[in-house]
């Protein structure tokens, strides 16, 4: 009978740990039970709602439920690994985590920009939905790569390196780090307790604020030469990078869309606060037939980030959400260190893509001649598929060729002088 017993408590807690669980509450209550920063975090919700009525009214001037951005909002990002990291002489793993987090990036610039290729799915899903349509927050990811604090080990004033760290920083299992204030800092460590990741709900970068990955979640799995982040692979169902998806939409003042049933009149006030999610009082799991779950006697909009379902089955933001997020970006755009950033003004005016749609043959063009610079391809799915330095080079035009692949949307980016650019480019 005891032994009955072990084996029930045992697949049962098999049974949690394959569910997605966030932290964000958790962290919040840490945060409100600190007079210090709840006062902080009540002035700058405060804020938020200023700028969210402000967007608001413009976006009812313009007949829009979109961001109402023209520019895309850049956003620096640190990437902070444990401590093991340093203490091993492991060149080869450094570099494959370096790929990791540079993939981990590349993903959440499809899915907040609505890039990502799984949101074709959309076209069929949306007949059960009516009146709600998908959100693009209009924004750039970027890893910092300039002006790095002092003592970082990444060179100050100006590097060119990375803002990707190994033990430097977040030693202690820290939350917050004032070295790195002005930055989006994504920490990857093991955590406790079956927590998939947490982040504050409206993060401040002025206080060096993180959001907190497990390493098991983190990312997406390589492909190539260089696939050795043993230890950092990530795990199904938790391996397409959508765990940072959800907790950075924390971080930006989103809440989870089954934070209570809603009407049409307290939608704005109460559950999620926004008003194109359908109201739901219960997390889903899995991946649910889409518009069978019904929760709040509607049906769930199952594949939102701000759910708990598996990383296959979440692929979007609605317009709402994206606008709040905004609106969020805009409250906080003063504490981000913009200086950390390369100025992309010369490779946006000077670079070029044609044909584009293509048969995976085309053309980067120049305007000028730049000596350096390197072209890499990523794939919807966040493989690199294409890398290439062209050195001491006077040619105006590299004709570029992409062999084997399928048809569909893929990223192109150019970097030079520390300056980096990323363009769609569609493959028929």
């Amino acid at each position: 009978m005891k032994l009955k017993l072990i084996l029930a408590v045992f697949i049962v807690q098999i049974g949690f740990a394959q569910h997605r669980t966030c932290g964000m509450e958790q962290q919040m209550q840490r945060i409100m039970a600190d007079p210090q920063l709840k006062q902080q975090y009540l002035d700058l919700q405060q804020q938020f709602e200023s700028e969210l009525q402000r967007l608001s009214l413009i976006q009812e001037s313009n007949h829009t439920n979109k961001a109402v951005i023209a520019n895309p909002i850049r956003i620096p990002v640190a990437v902070h690994y444990p401590s093991v990291i340093a203490s091993t002489a492991n060149v080869a793993l450094r570099s494959c985590l370096t790929l990791l987090a540079q993939k981990q990036v590349a993903i959440l610039n499809a899915d907040y920009n609505a890039n990502n290729s799984d949101l074709s799915n959309w076209t069929n899903d949306s007949s059960f939905y009516p009146g709600i349509n998908y959100g693009n927050m209009n924004v750039v990811f970027e890893i910092a790569t300039l002006n790095h604090p002092t003592g970082t080990g990444l060179g100050f004033p100006t590097s060119g390196n990375p803002a990707i760290t190994f033990g430097t920083d977040f030693l202690s299992n820290a939350d917050t780090d004032a070295t790195w204030a002005g930055y989006c800092n994504l920490v990857v460590r093991n955590i406790s307790g079956g927590i998939l990741g947490y982040s504050p709900l409206g993060g401040s970068p002025s206080s060096g604020m993180t959001v907190v990955i497990d390493d098991n979640a983190f990312g997406a799995a390589l492909t190539g030469a260089t696939t050795s982040c043993t230890g950092y692979v990530p795990g199904a169902p938790y391996n397409l990078g959508r765990t940072l998806t959800h907790e950075l939409g924390h971080f930006f003042n989103l809440d989870h869309t089954f934070n209570g049933c809603t009407t049409a009149s307290n939608c704005a006030t109460s559950g999620d606060k926004v008003c194109d999610t359908p109201a739901s009082d219960a997390a889903v799991y899995g991946c649910p037939t889409v518009g069978a779950t019904v929760k709040c006697s509607v049906k769930t909009l199952t594949m939102n980030f701000m759910d708990y379902t598996d990383d296959l089955c979440m692929y979007m933001f609605t317009a709402g959400q994206t606008s709040r997020m905004t609106a969020w970006s805009t409250t906080i755009g003063s504490q981000l260190h913009m200086n950390t950033l390369a100025n992309n003004d010369f490779i946006v005016s000077n670079f070029s893509i044609a044909p584009n749609p293509s048969k995976g043959i085309f053309s980067i063009q120049l305007k000028e001649q730049t000596e350096n610079y390197t072209i890499s391809i990523i794939d919807s799915l966040g493989r690199e598929i294409y890398n290439m330095d062209f050195n001491q080079t006077s040619d105006l035009i590299q004709n570029i060729q992409i062999d084997n692949v399928l048809s569909g949307l893929y990223f192109v980016t150019i970097r030079s002088n520390g300056a980096s650019l990323t363009k769609k480019i569609l493959v028929e």
